[in-house]
């Protein structure tokens, strides 16, 4: 059996080979990920790669790669871990409830493992549950006339054995499209498992499991599946093997070894994140809260404010950045796309929200003479204000900040 390796880097850090277990494989076979992905995930540097902003693991030749957002480099590096998991949760996209993340800091599971062992639990609920059976079409040879007769087929493979009919016909059972995707997912996880923990329940799964035809499964149908009223059921499951079907690499390392990797971007779990802690605060306070509303800008292109606050007549805008600005001062072109959204929503205020810790500066006014116009036509002047504002991701103990809605709302009302 291949012995393990864990290396555990943080977003934006460097990893060259020869360091931690890392070898020019796991280099070429990372460097042709990246190609699938459009070069979003590393950035090819001599002898080595630097992490982009996008966090999770990555398993390949035996190795396992842990990625783990940061948004400070000065920061301590033990605090940051565990958040991503903690974040997720926040953002509905892992189970609270789930055992594999109890487990996490006890026994050191990574991404990958919480995943697997929560889809594994998945599926061992729907098989005592029940699986649900289908129609599908079928077309085989048969003892009985059923169907429509293949009359081509059944000429060429009949020709000597008269007592068969070759014919499409509807069979009702269990070897439907949902279940070749649920057993897909399990021969992922059953190769990734292999002498670890989950192994023998990975193992116990796919006994009970019955019986199903193995398909290439691809992102267009998967995309496509619609549940109904008896598959419903299955949603938790298929919204995970989907995750698990479509980040595995089977020939990405040009040798035999398969990949599995399971990368989450921190801009966009950040503003997910912060989009659902303002809903919760503003929870009967009269504050609606709506992310990516859409207005057309130029042709077809469109603007899309990470997140707009309105309260009565008074709307306010809020721009996500997880990133530490350089010396304190956002960027011109910051400043002007916030400038821009202020004008398009008519908003008062708005404000680019950043993690950390840093002093808050006070709204500054746009130098421009603006005009707002109601819903009865009339023009008022308005004045466009902007600000940084920073908050803490973490609160005590290094947990999750619960609080966070809360300080955003006074931020950008100050």
């Amino acid at each position: 059996m291949k012995k393990r390796g864990n290396i555990s880097v943080f977003e934006h850090q460097r990893l060259y080979v020869g360091e931690q277990g890392f070898k020019q494989v796991h280099l070429d076979a990372l460097l042709k990920l990246n190609e699938y992905h459009d070069g979003n995930y590393f950035e090819p540097i001599a002898k080595g790669i630097k992490f982009n902003q996008y966090v999770g693991v990555i398993q390949v030749d035996g190795l396992t790669i842990e990625i783990h957002p940061k948004a400070d480099k000065d920061d301590e590096d033990r605090k940051w871990k565990g958040v991503l998991i903690k974040m997720l949760q926040a953002c509905g996209k892992l189970k609270a409830e789930s055992s594999g993340v109890a487990h996490v800091k006890r026994q050191h599971l990574n991404l990958l493992e919480v995943y697997f062992e929560l889809y594994l639990f998945e599926i061992e609920n729907l098989v005592r549950k029940g699986l649900i059976k289908q129609y599908r079409k079928q077309t085989r040879n048969t003892k009985a006339l059923k169907g429509k007769l293949e009359f081509a087929n059944h000429i060429r493979k009949n020709c000597v054995h008269k007592e068969r009919f070759y014919t499409t016909h509807q069979v009702y059972d269990q070897d439907h499209f949902l279940h070749q995707v649920l057993y897909k997912a399990l021969t992922v996880v059953e190769q990734f498992t292999k002498g670890s923990r989950l192994q023998d329940l990975t193992n116990r799964v796919l006994l009970n499991f019955p019986e199903v035809t193995n398909k290439t499964i691809t992102a267009k149908q998967l995309n496509s599946i619609q549940l109904n009223r008896k598959s419903n059921a299955y949603s938790s499951a298929l919204e995970l093997a989907r995750l698990i079907i479509l980040n595995y690499s089977p020939d990405i390392s040009s040798g035999k070894e398969k990949m599995l990797s399971l990368l989450f971007d921190m801009n966009v779990l950040w503003e997910e994140y912060i989009l659902k802690q303002l809903q919760k605060a503003c929870v009967g306070t009269g504050i609606t809260v709506s992310g990516q509303e859409s207005k057309s800008f130029w042709g077809n292109n469109s603007l899309r404010p990470d997140v707009v606050l309105r309260e009565g007549e008074t709307t306010y805008i809020i721009d996500t950045k997880w990133k530490r600005p350089n010396k304190t001062a956002a960027s011109v072109g910051d400043l002007r796309q916030m400038y821009t959204y202020c004008r398009f929503w008519d908003a008062e205020k708005a404000m680019l929200l950043y993690p950390g810790t840093d002093s808050e500066n006070k709204f500054k006014s746009y130098l421009t003479d603006d005009y707002s116009k109601d819903h009865e036509d009339n023009h008022r002047e308005i004045d466009h204000q902007c600000k940084m504002g920073f908050v803490s991701v973490l609160g005590d103990n290094n947990n999750l900040n619960t609080n966070i809605g809360s300080l955003i709302l006074d931020l950008i009302k100050l």
